[in-house]
């Protein structure tokens, strides 16, 4: 398929597996254990139908979203999405230059492929960073001054991975870091030309920058995600949130709360805003859609405080339901990350545009001029 033949993000995907091996696309869609969450997070959105009303001035639509201060082209951003990398060349460049270009905000990876200071030349203005705090607390440390130095402004702190989760899809494919190309996956990574051709002329394995610098001297791209895997996932609690505000001097985000006591913890320990997340399925199974714990959330917190949402996001008009219950802001991972892959830069642009043109659509056909007027009014819940 032709990219200016992909009509929804689900083309996107069909596009991204045919171009990635088995075992790198299967990373992309693995969720853990018996992967109801990642079935979860899609159905949250299919329990709820949008109420319209006509006969409205929706002549000219408005999409804008404010978001800490400053008014976005779009109420969505492009989250974290770790090793892009390794599934296309320059993706997390490629990304940070789409949202600057759209006008949303990128949030790099703790553990990406491209360095933090590249991302912040490309995209100075939209560019965020994420961090998996390290075991050895000096090299966190670390990482926060240089995030700070390049000129990261929004860190984002991911807290619903305490331990290593159980990836059985990713086990059974036979992914570990550094990656192992063994006969068979070889084999079908050679039904893959356009992606071999790249890996191989690349020189295989690309390397973490985002970790090479707190790596042993002279480790290779193996070792160095060898070591970020030693180092992470790593334990945190309250006092980790709290040391980290007193040195973070930007805007802090806590990503991956559930619990309504939780978000207000995280708000009372300094968090500037929170994003509901079950790490879109890869994190625990039985954890419930944060479309089912949003609403809980923003009653604990107040109507002031910002709450974000991912998790499950494929659609413009999902984007809706997640304002009326209560999101600021969406967040989506695998629908951009489709696009990258798929086709690069235009491939990401192209997702993009897709998404703007769903919410315009949606906004039109529910009588809503204005993203920033979805209410609950506009729900319809029709399962539980």
């Amino acid at each position: 398929m032709k990219l200016e033949r992909a009509l929804s993000i689900g083309d996107l995907r069909r596009m991204a597996r045919r171009r990635l091996p088995k075992i790198l696309f299967e990373l992309i869609e693995s969720g853990v254990e018996d992967e109801y969450g990642l079935e979860d997070n899609r159905a949250a959105f299919r329990a709820y139908r949008l109420m319209p009303r006509y006969l409205t001035g929706i002549a000219a639509r408005d999409q804008t979203a404010d978001l800490f201060g400053r008014r976005y082209a779009s109420p969505f951003g492009i989250g974290p999405t770790g090793f892009a990398g390794l599934l296309r060349r320059d993706a997390d460049l490629h990304l940070a230059r789409a949202a600057a270009a759209a006008d949303i905000p990128f949030v790099l990876s703790g553990a990406s492929v491209a360095p933090v200071e590249a991302v912040m030349r490309v995209a100075p203005d939209h560019a965020w960073a994420h961090i998996y705090p390290a075991k050895d607390a000096a090299i966190t440390a670390r990482i926060v001054d240089r995030l700070a130095t390049a000129g990261v402004r929004h860190l984002v702190l991911t807290v619903d991975n305490p331990v290593y989760p159980k990836r059985e899809r990713d086990t059974r494919n036979g992914f570990v870091l550094p990656l192992r190309l063994r006969l068979p996956i070889l084999l079908e990574a050679l039904t893959h030309p356009a992606w071999i051709a790249e890996y191989l002329s690349g020189g295989g394995m690309p390397m973490m920058e985002s970790w090479r610098a707190y790596a042993p001297d002279g480790a290779g791209p193996g070792a160095v995600a060898a070591f970020f895997r030693s180092q992470s996932p790593s334990i945190q609690t309250w006092a980790t949130l709290a040391a980290l505000r007193r040195v973070w001097p930007g805007r802090l985000i806590v990503k991956g709360i559930q619990h309504p006591d939780d978000a207000r913890l995280a708000f009372e320990t300094g968090a500037d805003g929170i994003i509901v997340s079950n790490h879109g399925g890869k994190s625990f199974d039985p954890l419930p859609s944060p479309v089912e714990t949003l609403p809980a959330i923003r009653a604990a917190v107040g109507k002031e405080a910002v709450v974000m949402l991912d998790s499950g996001v494929r659609r413009g008009w999902e984007m809706l339901v997640a304002k009326a219950l209560g999101a600021d802001f969406v967040w989506v991972g695998r629908a951009t990350l489709y696009g990258v892959v798929a086709a690069g830069r235009a491939g990401a642009d192209r997702a993009i545009a897709m998404l703007r043109s769903e919410i315009d659509t949606s906004l039109a056909m529910v009588g809503r001029a204005r993203f920033a007027e979805v209410d609950p009014d506009l729900l319809l819940r029709t399962r539980r």
